[in-house]
C-alpha cells in the first residue's frame, strides 16, 4: 500500500493529462483515470516490480481510451441509424434512401472525433451551443466552428 501512496498517487496528474488530451473530456478523462487505478489495484501485481511506473500507468490507460472512443463512436453510430430510421416513411423508403443513409453513417464516422459528437449533439440531441459547451469543455465558438465544418465536409462528400 505504500507503494501506491508514494509512487502511484503522485503520478495522478500526468494520467488525467494524457486521458484528457485522447478523450478531449473532462469526465470521461477523470473516469479512465479512476478505471486505471481499479485495474492497477485489482490486477495482484506486485506493484513493486514494475521499473517504471508512468511509463506502465500511460500504457494501461492509453488501452483504456482506445476502448472508450470504441464504445463512444459505437453508440454514436447507433443512435444515429435510430434516429434515422424513426423519419422512414414505412415500406416505400426507397432503396436509394437506404443506400445514402448508409453512406452518410459512414462518413459520420470518418470525421474527426471532436466534429462527429458536436454534430451528433446538435443535430440529433437537439442540444443548443451552451449546453454542447457546458457538457465538452469546448467554447461555444469552437463548438459552433467544428458543428459547421462537420456540415460542410459532410455535404462534400455526400455531393461526389
Amino acid at each position: 500500500m505504500n507503494d501506491i501512496n508514494d509512487i502511484w498517487i503522485p503520478l495522478a496528474d500526468r494520467f488525467y493529462r494524457v486521458a484528457y488530451h485522447l478523450l478531449e473530456s473532462r469526465e470521461d478523462a477523470e473516469d479512465a483515470v479512476q478505471e486505471l487505478y481499479l485495474k492497477i489495484l485489482s490486477s495482484g501485481k506486485d506493484l513493486s516490480s514494475v521499473q517504471n511506473p508512468a511509463a506502465y500507468g500511460i500504457t494501461l490507460l492509453k488501452n483504456i481510451c482506445i476502448d472508450r472512443i470504441r464504445r463512444r463512436k459505437v453508440r454514436m453510430t447507433v443512435q444515429i441509424e435510430e434516429y434515422m430510421m424513426s423519419d422512414a416513411s414505412g415500406p416505400e423508403k426507397s432503396a436509394v434512401d437506404k443506400d445514402r443513409l448508409g453512406r452518410l453513417m459512414e462518413e459520420i464516422g470518418r470525421l474527426p472525433e471532436r466534429q462527429a459528437v458536436v454534430l451528433r449533439m446538435r443535430t440529433l440531441e437537439g442540444l443548443e451551443y451552451e449546453e454542447i459547451a457546458k457538457r465538452t469543455g469546448l467554447s461555444q465558438i469552437n463548438v459552433r466552428v467544428l458543428t459547421s465544418m462537420a456540415r460542410k465536409t459532410l455535404k462534400k462528400r455526400m455531393e461526389k
